[in-house]
């Protein structure tokens, strides 16, 4: 079991008139600069504390021109992290392959960051969301080849001597030497996120990675896909690791069940209400047909859709209470779901600093030394370089 802080670093201060999707039409005349300048610098000193108290790793991620979280550039927050931490991994999940051209631009940054971290980095690679398209003018339909190829030329600039030339169908690039190269070899672990869609599930076993499931669903879907991520493993002639698994959920402690929802629910309603709307946008062409159908399965059970905090209880949205209340759940699904990663959401929408540094510290000293002792070590590797 490994325990990851991640954080979405998302806007709090949307105006309580304002009652419009939060991506990419979002106007961004409500953007303040001043109120931006203090969360960039409060959220990275989360994440660092993080450090501070045990975790194993903390994780940021990439999203465009929304209020959901404002990491247009996760490897910017990653270069940061690796100067100001010294152990813990730091897991970029990940970045958008097809917003980048070329993408021997990740290759770069990456092991940029893996230099400056002491080979601390994970690194995540992502189709994108359908709201991306729109922000980047994307052939959606293009989105899955482009994809697997700007993946292979990653791999390639990082493990093939170079210069040598790529040539594909939508990345051409003369001399591919990229420099530096990154301090974990082969290759740092590759992570890879997902909310349904089969292809990318199948890729994930192909190249034996890690999927990590995102979050805003029943707990169901997470076991679905769960169960079909390990029998593509199974297709692929190996049975799937734990540490391949990882179950993103947000996570809140207080002293008391009570004193914890008192203190959490309304900042967990304006993420949903406020935050999520948009972020399932999907243009034509982004899904193939039996992903559709898989994801659809799930639909219905999208946290944007709830209305009471009994759904969120029941369908462990989130899991929130005493130490023993969130223990107690963490160790019940952990042990259901069979993932070996644990990345938890410490602070969500409009959570405020002082309620999110207690979170923090509530859950690393009651509950993980708990979760520790239910799910002692890894079970037969580190991870890096995976999929070689």
């Amino acid at each position: 079991m490994r325990l990851f802080s991640f954080h979405l670093m998302p806007y709090p201060g949307l105006p309580e008139d304002y009652d419009g999707p939060a991506w990419i039409t979002c106007p961004n005349r409500l953007f303040d600069p001043a109120l931006g300048t203090a969360l960039y610098n409060r959220y990275l000193d989360e994440l660092v504390y993080a450090e501070e108290l045990g975790f194993d790793g903390v994780c940021v991620n990439e999203h465009h021109q929304n209020a959901y979280g404002l990491m247009p550039s996760p490897n910017l927050m990653a270069a940061a992290l690796a100067r100001q931490t010294s152990r813990v991994r730091i897991a970029v999940v990940g970045n958008a392959l097809p917003l980048y051209d070329p993408p021997t631009r990740v290759a770069e940054e990456f092991a940029m960051i893996d230099n400056l971290s002491g080979g601390r980095l994970i690194a995540g690679m992502v189709v994108g969301g359908g709201p991306e398209y729109y922000s980047f003018s994307i052939n959606p339909a293009e989105a899955r080849e482009r994809f697997a190829e700007a993946h292979d030329l990653v791999i390639r600039a990082w493990t093939e001597p170079g210069p040598f030339e790529f040539i594909g169908k939508h990345y051409k690039i003369r001399y591919v030497n990229s420099w530096p190269r990154p301090v974990q070899q082969p290759h740092p672990e590759v992570w890879i996120p997902g909310a349904g869609s089969l292809e990318t599930v199948e890729f994930v076993a192909r190249h034996r990675y890690a999927y990590m499931g995102i979050p805003y669903f029943h707990i169901s879907v997470f076991e679905r896909m769960f169960g079909l991520m390990r029998q593509a493993c199974e297709n692929e002639g190996y049975e799937a690791d734990p540490l391949q698994l990882g179950w993103l959920v947000p996570i809140f402690v207080a002293e008391t069940d009570a004193e914890a929802r008192r203190r959490y629910e309304d900042h967990f309603w304006y993420f949903v209400k406020r935050l999520l709307p948009g972020i399932s946008i999907s243009p034509p062409g982004y899904t193939s047909v039996r992903s559709l159908e898989n994801i659809m399965k799930g639909g219905a059970s999208f946290a944007e859709f709830l209305d009471s905090w009994d759904q969120v209880v029941e369908g462990r949205y989130a899991i929130v209470g005493s130490p023993e209340t969130v223990l107690e759940a963490l160790s019940e699904n952990v042990e259901r779901l069979g993932v070996g990663n644990l990345l938890g959401l410490f602070q969500l929408g409009t959570l405020g600093p002082e309620d999110t540094r207690r979170n923090l510290e509530l859950f690393a000293t009651e509950v993980a030394p708990g979760l520790r002792a239910r799910f002692p070590g890894t079970t037969r590797r580190d991870m890096a370089g995976v999929g070689e």
